[in-house]
């Protein structure tokens, strides 16, 4: 999109404060909302003819029962979060400013955080901009709008990051599950810029790729940072298996950080070619071996083959994407404890995570126990860990809090 198209639909899409649509909250519709949440759900609010008439995403101001203003919030009329609250003053204009000023606030602490620019950069509700996400990758922003208000509000996004930032390349990877739940089609595409194949991620000193436009999520998953360089710091000397390698990063940055020799192992080829370049630009390709296969079968034939390893890495893609799912996932992360615990040495470290905000961590916990029950090992939690700083949880939001991660010393 050109700057003068981006200029012009931002002017169509900007918010009109004398035109904006009231909504009516229900007696006591506000009271959850008002001691933080930033959500409104349907059965709060006054479903009427002119409410369910409006577009999905229009920005509306919400009124209490009494008709007192309570915010603006963005509408969607058709799902059980019908309101996503941008602020609590209702006079407040959603424009460029208004995004400029959250942005830079996001990007303030990210500058706190870390001396390079790679990271999340807004973390939707936690960040104060519900449904929004942008990943940083130095002049590359990827940007996620998985509620329907974000999109129509995407040109005047892309301004106020645009005027911040002056990125090389904006892509837009609207291609989240959550999207079709806002009614919303499904995309992934360059909105500013061009984009030649993988662009850079420098995490902890180590250099990687990440495939931005057709990689899992934004390309990359700055939310394990931490978890990685921990891990990191054990692998000297030391034999390390990852499952579910993705594109290296646990891989890469362990034989970095003096592992005498990496297995990683994932279904993607794609993920699996970067890799193996990671692996080679960082100078430790020849202790890198990373094949294709089934995570589950792969580390089943390695533990009936008796191999052992030092360290072992479980970080699997999410097992429970609704709730419906969460008896099945349960028992896929048991089971996994146990493969994963099977193919632990004596005396060697295992780390195991789940990216299902829908289970809940004591439940993940309790999993993982029965797993290494399962595999007839002992075994210590040494640190029990969510998502890097750059992934801050909204207080009042624990769906925010999505990664759970254990790292356990075995006997």
């Amino acid at each position: 999109m050109s700057d003068a198209a981006i200029i012009a639909e931002t002017s169509a899409t900007a918010d009109e404060l004398a035109g904006r649509p009231q909504i009516a909250l229900l007696p006591s519709g506000h009271r959850r909302a008002e001691g933080g949440h930033p959500w409104i759900y349907s059965n709060e609010i006054v479903m009427d003819a002119a409410a369910k008439a409006l577009a999905p995403g229009t920005l509306v101001t919400l009124r209490r029962a009494d008709g007192r203003p309570f915010g603006v919030a963005m509408f969607n009329p058709h799902t059980l979060i019908a309101a996503r609250l941008l602020d609590r003053d209702a006079q407040r204009e959603i424009g460029k400013r208004f995004f400029a000023r959250r942005i830079e606030r996001a990007l303030k602490l990210r500058e706190r955080l870390y001396d390079k620019p790679y990271y999340r950069l807004v973390h939707a509700e936690a960040d104060g901009l519900p449904g929004l996400v942008v990943d940083r990758f130095g002049a590359v922003l990827v940007i996620e709008a998985n509620a329907a208000g974000m999109d129509r509000l995407l040109p005047v996004i892309i301004d106020a990051l645009q005027g911040l930032l002056h990125p090389e390349a904006i892509v837009l990877r609207n291609d989240s599950p959550a999207r079709s739940q806002e009614g919303l089609a499904l995309e992934t595409r360059v909105a500013a810029g061009a984009i030649a194949g993988a662009v850079p991620v420098e995490e902890n000193g180590v250099m990687f790729a990440a495939d931005v436009l057709a990689g899992q999520k934004t390309g990359w998953f700055f939310d394990q940072r931490d978890n990685r360089a921990f891990i990191a710091g054990l692998a000297a000397g030391a034999r390390v298996l990852d499952l579910y390698c993705y594109s290296g990063g646990f891989s890469v940055a362990a034989a970095c950080h003096g592992a005498t020799a990496v297995l990683g192992i994932d279904r993607s080829e794609p993920a699996l070619a970067l890799a193996v370049e990671a692996a080679r630009c960082n100078g430790v390709g020849e202790c890198c071996v990373f094949r294709r296969g089934e995570v589950f079968a792969e580390a089943a034939a390695l533990a009936t083959a008796g191999e052992r390893f030092d360290i072992v890495i479980a970080d699997p893609p999410p097992f429970a994407r609704s709730k419906r799912e969460v008896p099945a996932a349960l028992r896929g992360y048991r089971k996994l404890a146990k493969l994963a615990a099977q193919a632990t040495a004596p005396s060697g470290f295992l780390f195991l995570a789940s990216c299902s905000h829908n289970v809940a961590a004591a439940d993940f916990a309790e999993a993982v126990r029965h797993g290494l029950a399962d595999a007839g090992r002992v075994a210590r939690i040494l640190r029990s860990t969510g998502a890097s700083p750059d992934h801050p949880v909204h207080p009042a939001l624990p769906e925010s809090a999505y990664l759970n991660a254990l790292t356990l010393a075995l006997d």
